[in-house]
């Protein structure tokens, strides 16, 4: 066995990764994190995208719901997240002078939107729907920072077989479509089961479910919340974390190779290195990690695909993202709401469930939708401070607009260009479906005369963030519990990070209970480190 440098070397300096040093120094471990970029974050950052204007967008990831409060507690990290008073606002494609607000603080507003909208037989429907998801929230969110328990034994944690049921066993489709009436209203609760993720909610793969589950569990609630100062701030906190602990983190660090027995080769400047770990932690995705050690195995005995254990797929993103920089919030066709209250949640467009599902069908085809379904979120609103106090007094705002079903299979590098500019016009155009005014008309512009828009393809987060196919959980989600007969015999097994070899773990959005900004991956994957030693 070759002798280790280090008790943990870390391979990328996302916000897992910085999770895992961080646990890991604090207990005494000498720790290795190698980021490949001239700063860590990976995704979680906060960027100037435009030339010239001081406005700090959390570029790719924008929301937290699953950081776990115990993840902050126990790392001490100053960070801020803030509560938006509205859940959502969804424009109705058939009469886009109306629609769906609904408010966390006034029940009785609520209500009144939904019959507004012609769906008031949902309301009593959508809080039961709701209370059913707390109750699975509540059952499971505890387990995530501990040991995966079995299918059986989270069954038994919920204690409701219809909960269950309609959640974990058949897909969410049906559910949605037995206990709403309104296609309006069924849009709303399924896009949860699609943000990023390719597929049907009638889809017998139960993708949509798994979904669907990460979205509604966050810290027992399911809120989506907005970190202070940009997801920039929450990697901050992470790193200060990491490095106080003595965690040594070396950024232009791009590794080469990962072996099974701990090694590995990384290349800042033009100076090959070697490092050995007494274990590696993978903050990649999977896929990444099969090409890391098919790289670190190709002089062994055993043919490169064998050492690196049993082939993964190359994992399929499906979303494209724009980000807006405008002179003020857009005037909506609906006279009954504010843009302050419409985009002060998530502001739903083109998103009922039929258009969901027809969407889906065109995009398989190969066809972007004439209306893409979208969603957005207005940072700004909440926490004004990631702009300047001059965009400030002017009244800027910044849009994060998510289109879905935008799969990576229409891109490659001759076409992405192409692709980029008719992706970012279909959004702009669904956007301008529901509102009073060209949405172009409200750009601002950089220094350089550009109009403040950014589009990125799932080729652009591949190329910019080594994430496979674009996809933004790393590949296909888990369910956060093991089936019944699975392994579970050691540490990395019964944490959820286990690959082919006992050095190598998972401790990235690629692990058992992954996706999101959460720190769980690296959390977990800590705990089997130290479980191990």
């Amino acid at each position: 066995m070759t002798e280790p440098t280090h008790d943990v070397v870390i391979v990328g300096g996302g916000h897992n990764g910085l999770t895992a040093a961080a646990y890991l120094a604090l207990a005494g471990k000498s720790v290795l994190l190698l980021e490949r970029d001239d700063h860590v974050g990976g995704a979680a950052i906060s960027a100037e995208a435009f030339p010239g204007v001081d406005a700090r967008l959390s570029r790719y990831s924008y929301l937290v719901s699953l950081l776990p409060r115990r993840i902050i507690d126990e790392l001490g990290l100053s960070i801020e997240l803030a509560r938006r008073r509205y859940s959502s606002y969804t424009p109705n494609p058939a009469d886009t002078t109306g629609g769906l607000l609904v408010d966390r603080g006034d029940d009785a507003a609520t209500r009144m939107s939904f019959d507004r909208v012609g769906a008031g037989d949902d309301f009593d429907a959508w809080n039961a729907f709701y209370r059913d998801t707390e109750a699975l929230a509540t059952a499971l969110f505890p387990t995530v920072c501990e040991p995966l328990p079995t299918r059986s034994e989270a069954r038994r944690l919920v204690g409701d077989d219809f909960v269950w049921d309609q959640f974990i066993e058949r897909p969410l489709g049906t559910a949605i479509t037995e206990r709403f009436g309104s296609d309006l209203v069924r849009g709303v609760v399924a896009t949860d089961g699609l943000i990023g993720t390719f597929t049907s909610t009638d889809d017998l793969s139960l993708d949509a479910n798994r979904c669907f589950l990460y979205h509604v569990i966050g810290n027992e609630t399911g809120d989506w919340d907005v970190p202070i100062g940009g997801m920039g701030a929450v990697t901050g906190a992470l790193e200060n974390a990491a490095r106080q602990a003595g965690a040594r983190i070396v950024t232009g660090a791009l590794v080469t190779s990962v072996s099974p027995d701990g090694e590995v080769r990384y290349r800042r400047g033009d100076v090959e290195r070697v490092v050995v770990g007494g274990h590696v932690l993978a903050n990649v995705a999977p896929w990444v990690l099969q090409e890391l050690l098919a790289a670190g195995t190709a002089d062994a005995p055993l043919p490169a695909a064998a050492a690196a254990g049993p082939a993964i797929a190359k994992p399929e993103g499906a979303q494209v993202k724009v980000n807006l920089l405008l002179t003020r919030l857009p005037t909506l066709r609906d006279p009954s709401v504010s843009p302050e209250a419409a985009f002060g949640g998530t502001f739903h467009i083109n998103e009922t469930f039929s258009q969901l599902e027809d969407a889906w069908e065109q995009a398989t085809r190969g066809v972007i939708p004439e209306l893409l379904p979208c969603e957005i979120y207005c940072h700004s609103l909440t926490d004004p401070s990631i702009l300047s106090p001059e965009l400030v007094a002017a009244g800027a705002q910044t849009l994060t607009v998510f289109g879905l079903h935008a799969p990576s299979r229409w891109l490659s590098d001759e076409n992405n260009d192409a692709t980029r500019a008719r992706l970012q016009a279909a959004v702009l155009a669904s956007l301008n479906s529901v509102l009073a005014e060209p949405i172009e008309d409200l750009l601002l512009t950089d220094t350089e005369g550009n109009p403040c828009v950014e589009t990125k393809t799932t080729l652009d987060l591949e190329h910019a963030l080594n994430l496979p196919g674009g996809n933004i959980f790393h590949g296909p989600l888990d369910w956060p519990f093991l089936e019944d007969d699975e392994p579970r015999d050691t540490p990395a097994q019964r944490w959820g990070v286990a690959t082919a070899h006992p050095r190598i773990l998972i401790c990235g959005a690629g692990a058992r209970r992954g996706g999101g900004v959460s720190g769980i991956g690296g959390h977990n994957a800590a705990m089997a480190v130290l479980e191990d030693s």
